[in-house]
């Protein structure tokens, strides 16, 4: 069972960035996938998490310092997470990881999830 997160780097206040996170060993599709984030000094916090109903029905959830501004999606065909940042600030500056979570709830505590990637790094400055 593995998570690799992959698509960070240095953008600009204003600018985007797409994270990816490819899942293997499990099946993908069953899980509720999320994001979260760490910034220096601060607490892993929960950013998105998303879970597929059937057909083409998905649900997500964000936090609120980043609603608007990110999107999370999958694709469950490629076992692979997605989350798109756009007008970033650097306050959202931080190591981003994604994370599994059983069961069918959209939850945000990190404690619900069970396996974790190593993480990639968002950075944001000019």
């Amino acid at each position: 069972v593995q998570l690799v997160e992959s698509g960070g780097g240095l953008a600009q206040p204003g600018g985007s960035l797409r994270l990816s996170c490819t899942a293997s060993g499990f099946t993908f599709s069953s899980y509720v996938m999320g994001w979260f984030r760490q910034a220096p000094g601060k607490e892993r916090e929960f950013v998105a998490a998303t879970r597929w109903s059937g057909g083409s029905t998905y649900y997500a959830d964000y936090a609120d310092s980043v609603k608007g501004r990110f999107t999370i999606s999958r694709d469950n065909a490629k076992n692979t997470l997605y989350l798109q940042m756009n007008s970033l600030k650097p306050e959202d500056t931080a190591l981003y990881y994604c994370a599994r979570a059983p069961g069918r709830a959209l939850v945000a505590v990190l404690q619900a999830y069970d396996v974790w990637g190593q993480g990639t790094q968002v950075t944001v400055s000019s």
